[in-house]
Order: C-alpha cells, then structure tokens, then sequence
C-alpha cells in the first residue's frame, strides 16, 4: 500500500484525475457485468447478497432496452478513454509507469467481473471437471452425460465433447483440484489463470518492444494494454484465446533472445491449448534462420505476416461457426507491432468497436434468433467498409490538418 501511495505521488493533477474517471469506467462494467448473471445460477446464498444480484438480473433480463443502453454507454466511455490514451502515446505525453497503472488497474478490477458475454468459461470448467470429479476423459464425455449435475442449469453448448488441445487440460484440471469443487473458488481460479496470460502478453509485448521498437515502446503497451476488446474478452469474459497468445508472445520473445529451443516448445504449447497459432510456425522458421544467420530481419515484415496468417485464422474459423468478436485476441497482438502505421492502426479501432457492439442485439432481444444475424452482418461489414474508406482519406485528412496547424 506504501509503494502504491509513493507511485500515484509521482502522477500529475492530469493523471489522477484520468485515475479517477477511468476506475469509475471499469467500476461500472464490473457492476453491469453481474445484470447477465444466468437466471439459474445462485451465485451466492448470502441473503443480501442474493438480492443484489436478483437487482442486477432484473436490469439485464427484464429491462433489455436498459440493459442495451448501459452498455453501448460503457463502451462508447471505454473507446473515448482509450483513443485519449493512445493520443498522449503518441505525443509522448504518457509514461510506462502509468500505462502499467492503468493496466493493473483494470486488471484487479475486471477479474473479479461475471463472464457477461460468454457462456465458455463455464465449458472450460465443466470439461476440468470431467477429469476431478467423474474420473472420465472430456475427449469422450460431454456435460449431457452427468445429467442431475447442478452446473447443467446454466451451461450452454453442453452436447459438445472437449474441442481444445491437451495442453489447456494441463492447465486446467490442477485448478479444479485446488477449488474442491466449489464453484466461486474454482471461478475465480480460472479467471486468475486468464488475468495472468493477459498480464503476461503484455509484458513480453513490451520486452519485444524494447528489442525491436524501444522508442514504440509505450504506444504499444498502450494499444494492446488498454484495448477493450482485449479487456472485455480477456478479463470479463475470459477467453481461452489469451492464454495460447501468452505463450506465442513469449516464444516470439525467446526467439529474439536466441532460445531456440524453449522457445519452439512454447510455440508448442500455445498450439497444444487451440491450435490456431500453428500457422505462425513458417514465420518463426523464417525468423530462426534470419537470427542464426545473422541477418537483417525485415521486422515489419515479419509482424505483417504474423497479423496476415492470425487473420487467416479468423476467417477460417469464421466459415466454419461464425464470427465471433473474440476472435480478435488473435491478430491485436501482432497488429500492435505495427501500429504505428495508420492501416494497421484504424482497422484495429473500428473493427473490434463494431465487434463489440454485436452483443447490444441480444442485450437488447434476449435471443439470437432473425433478425439478428442479418444485424450482425450489416455490422461488421460496416465495420470493413468504414476502416477502407478512413484509410483511403485519412492522407488527405492529415495533410489538411497540418495546413491548418501552418
């Protein structure tokens, strides 16, 4: 608590305030977040507490114009916020240390947030549970199988067997042993697990940054840091993507550092949680033989095709379910190598705001039923077609400011 007093000293009247008016941001998407508990899930069986959460439920299934509304105004705050903060980035009127405040910030306070948008961490859970507590494989059981197990209630997509690799079991069933069973421990356990990943992408992004990038530095941990959607999907609904992008990031960071070996293995291992990051084996191939040889690696090069090949991923996946805006977890942390560059940059705004924004219809309906497929669409088309048209007029914008400014 002294060092905290001692570092928040340092921050300017400016900073403290934009402390202040941002904790009061994630404060209320932490709240808005217990309006989707499931209306079968007793969260706690404290009397007050129970009634709180009926309150909160009641905003966010009984009054959905409300609910939409709160939303949509939370992220709106979350995007101001962040483009603020990308802009004293780039003048260089922020440093590390309140970049990393803010970070952490976020971070102690979404992780105790309810995965609003997302039923998955619940499946991440219930398949560690096949393991603890039925002593079966996931890979051959599914959640319907344990019919009369409470979690059954609340869960959804409970007809599917285990669709990850064998290395997120690794990762997962030690922290349903340590919950006992207990759902709230085992909750938050998993949460820490994501909380973690995020915290570690960030800090071997920045690592990167300073081999490569250094004076990019702090405009990069900004732009990935502080994004919404890597806050929203990371640590409220806590997706399993971020995990695998840890230990991609950090065998990207290995790799540099000429770690040859450990550094494949975690290219391994990210690939052993969810396959999607095997498609950067050609570049970290490209990249040894570059680093063995001793050449001069064409950085933006490399990041490009990184962000190409997780791009391609999302497509794929996209074909084969839907677009899904967690899907994104993939090419931001790539992208932030590059965004400096203004293509690269406004796409990595505008698409994910739009993605985000898909969930507003089902806030506001309650289903995913028509018309709502056709509204996500025009959605992220919107999205694309916005991005293309910025990036074509955006010289023209910026040579008429700088006329201006003259």
């Amino acid at each position: 608590m002294t060092r905290l007093k001692r570092l928040v000293s340092k921050f300017s009247p400016h900073e403290k305030l934009l402390l202040i008016l941002y904790s009061v941001v994630l404060l209320g998407l932490f709240l808005y977040s217990y309006t989707q508990i499931d209306l079968s899930l007793t969260f706690s069986r404290i009397t007050f507490l129970r009634n709180l959460v009926k309150s909160f439920q009641y905003v966010g299934y009984f009054n959905r114009p409300l609910s939409a509304g709160i939303f949509v105004i939370l992220l709106v705050l979350l995007y101001g916020f962040y483009i603020y903060f990308l802009k004293l980035a780039h003048q260089k009127n922020v440093r590390k240390t309140f970049v990393w405040t803010l970070v952490v910030l976020a971070t102690a306070i979404l992780i105790f947030s309810y995965n609003a948008f997302s039923y998955d961490l619940f499946n991440y859970m219930f398949d560690a549970k096949i393991v603890t507590h039925y002593y079966q494989s996931p890979y051959q059981h599914k959640a319907l199988d344990y019919q009369g197990d409470p979690m059954l209630s609340f869960m959804r997509w409970t007809h599917r067997t285990y669709p990850y690799g064998p290395v997120w079991l690794v990762l997962t069933v030690p922290l349903s042993f340590l919950g006992f069973q207990y759902f709230i421990p085992t909750f938050l356990l998993f949460k820490l697990l994501i909380a973690s990943s995020f915290l570690g992408s960030l800090y071997y992004i920045g690592k990167i940054f300073q081999k490569v990038k250094p004076e990019k530095e702090v405009f990069g941990l900004t732009f990935f840091g502080l994004h919404p959607l890597i806050l929203i999907e990371s640590l409220v609904s806590a997706h399993i993507d971020i995990v695998m992008i840890f230990f991609s990031i950090f065998a990207l960071y290995l790799l540099l550092r000429k770690k040859f070996l450990l550094s494949f293995v975690l290219l391994t291992l990210s690939t052993g949680i969810k396959f999607a990051t095997a498609l950067l084996l050609p570049v970290f191939v490209w990249l040894f033989v570059l680093v063995r040889r001793k050449k001069t690696i064409p950085w933006n090069l490399i990041f490009g095709s990184c962000v190409v090949l997780m791009t391609l991923a999302i497509a794929v996946a996209s074909v084969r379910t839907n677009f899904q805006p967690w899907y994104l977890i993939l090419v931001l942390p790539f992208a932030v190598f590059l965004s400096e560059s203004y293509i690269i940059l406004i796409p990595s705004i505008i698409v994910p705001f739009f993605a985000l924004l898909n969930y507003v219809p089902y806030l506001y309906l309650g289903n995913w039923d028509k018309p709502v497929p056709e509204i996500l669409n025009t959605l992220n088309n919107t999205s694309y077609l916005l991005s293309i048209f910025i990036i074509l007029i955006f010289p023209l914008l910026k040579q008429r400011l700088g006329k201006k400014k003259a």
